[in-house]
């Protein structure tokens, strides 16, 4: 990774695609590369074959085609790694990547980022990926943090078709963060084909640089993508992807076992132990950066009993943590007691651990003016996670805290959410890319995308961070508003999610935990049949 403290050297590529072609020639002939090479230097692969068909957990929402558009979930880049490509971003290995940027540098005084195209990188429609596309994709962008990023970048330079510059107004070490990972501006979206056919029609039928292309989209059906083989990384091994949308988890474990689909997403509980006991099937349990919460959303109101926070501390005691791990997810997911951060991000502080106390729960809501416990209201939540909002709400009601739960299509959910349409109790699950600070930006922090009251000393925290240079006092900061939150019980954390997958038979590389923390699979690029 490059450092924004200091003029950084070139980061490059290492695929293929960067080697020069006589290298690759000279390499066959040791008998080290057994792959053809194209004009380009880039090595060919075989045509793309077969097909594989996924059980998606979620109704994909034409919006999450569309980078422009990215809302700050982990979500749509279940196809933005599938349909588009980004400047950098996560991959196996690295999370900031050379993906269509080769190379980055940042100059010495942390205003100014240069970035190099990749030579040969083009749109599914033949058009060369070019600096006019970078510019355009980002001035274009309107999704989360867009705001945040206008204000602090005064200019983008096209140097040259293949040098982009962004100027910023004053040094900030996040940016590559939020560019490259956080948000979907840096995923580029062809500038001359979206002025031809204009945005609706480009919505409809998006043309991306990704690995694989559009071919037709059947709302709360299916969508289906075929390999684009001049994609730069390596041309995909297999023809046809399916993304078949199957809400219910048990049809999506029944379709695996009859073999209509080959990877299901999201099988819990009872049903994870039948995939893991099934022959021919194997479970993909994944830790990822998805952690989930209780978000106290109305604890600004005086008139509210949540303003009070030792009835948001009755409620964290009185969650069974531990109890809902083993039923659900088998024991896979870690109860860190961060309620927004993930354990493996940059700035994570790890509080103590959260305890389960039904007894301490009842007396604190005695003391708090509700000894016969309360109506709270609704309880909303993403409907794919409405299990995990049952457990919680059977631990409130055996507190007295009684409330409805209300489940909702997840991306209704994720609307209502960031439109401040909720109240009383929000089950969140923050789990985009990013560090500590990206979290805070988006979750504690004002005007943040799912933010509904804030503090003014975690504000001017987050202000102080924002520009401070130095690594080890950022840290400092971050840690004190991680644990500001965790001491008022913002939120009250539940886990950081283990999502538990399985892949059919026919699969050989299915791509699962590639990308670290990533819950799908990707890159699609790699993914094989078995035998290919």
């Amino acid at each position: 990774m490059t450092s924004p403290l200091q003029p950084a050297t070139p980061t490059t590529g290492v695929d293929t695609p960067g080697l020069r072609r006589r290298d690759l020639l000279a390499l066959a002939g040791l008998g080290l590369v057994a792959a053809p090479v194209g004009l380009s230097g880039r090595v060919l692969a075989a045509e793309a074959t077969g097909e594989l068909t996924w059980g998606v957990h979620v109704s994909l929402a034409p919006t999450w085609f569309d980078p422009g558009e990215a809302s700050g979930i982990i979500t749509p880049f279940l196809v933005l790694y599938a349909l588009h490509d980004a400047m950098v971003k996560p991959m196996p290995g690295k999370i900031l990547a050379p993906s269509l940027a080769q190379s980055w540098t940042i100059s010495a005084d942390g205003r100014n980022y240069d970035f190099v195209l990749r030579a040969g990188a083009q749109f599914h429609n033949g058009d060369p990926v070019t600096a006019e596309d970078v510019k355009f994709t980002f001035e274009r962008y309107r999704g989360t943090s867009h705001e945040l990023m206008k204000q602090r970048v005064a200019g983008i330079d096209i140097v040259d078709p293949h040098h982009v510059r962004f100027r910023l107004n004053e040094a900030w070490p996040d940016f590559l963060t939020f560019y490259a990972t956080t948000t979907g501006a840096g995923w580029i979206v062809p500038k001359r084909h979206i002025e031809k056919v204009g945005e609706e029609a480009f919505k409809k039928a998006p043309i991306g640089a990704g690995p694989y292309k559009f071919v037709s989209f059947k709302p709360g059906l299916e969508l289906v993508l075929e390999a684009f083989a001049p994609y730069w990384r390596k041309s995909p091994s297999v023809k046809r992807l399916t993304l078949r949308v199957i809400p219910d988890e048990g049809t999506r474990l029944a379709a695996l076992k009859r073999g209509e689909i080959d990877i299901v997403y999201s099988v819990r509980g009872e049903l994870a132990e039948e995939l893991q006991r099934t022959p021919g099937l194997t479970l993909k349990p994944a830790l990822v950066q998805g952690v989930f919460c209780l978000y106290f959303a109305d604890q600004w109101d005086p008139k509210s009993p949540w303003h009070d926070q030792r009835v948001r501390r009755a409620a964290s005691l009185a969650i069974d943590r531990k109890g809902s791990n083993q039923a659900l997810t088998l024991g896979h997911s870690l109860i860190t007691g961060n309620p927004i951060v993930p354990n493996h991000y940059e700035y994570f502080w790890q509080p103590p651990a959260p305890v389960h106390d039904p007894q301490a729960a009842r007396k604190l809501l005695a003391e708090a003016g509700h000894p016969g416990g309360f109506d709270a209201g609704d309880y909303y939540c993403d409907s794919s996670y409405s299990n995990i909002g049952e457990a919680v709400v059977d631990n409130l009601l055996a507190v007295g805290i009684r409330t409805k739960l209300r489940p909702i299509e997840r991306a209704a959910f994720i609307k209502g959410f960031s439109d401040k349409k909720f109240k009383n109790l929000i089950q969140a699950g923050p789990g985009a890319f990013g560090n500590a600070a990206t979290r805070v930006e988006a979750h504690l922090v004002k005007d943040g995308v799912f933010v509904y009251g804030s503090y003014p000393d975690i504000d001017e925290l987050y202000r102080q961070q924002a520009a401070e240079l130095d690594g080890a006092t950022r840290e400092v900061i971050l840690h004190k508003i991680q644990q500001i939150m965790v001491e008022r019980v913002i939120y009250t954390p539940i886990w950081q999610l283990a999502f538990i997958n399985g892949v059919g038979p026919r699969v050989g590389e299915s791509a699962f935990g590639l990308i670290p923390g990533f819950p799908y699979t990707a890159p699609y690029e790699d993914i094989t049949l078995k035998g290919a």
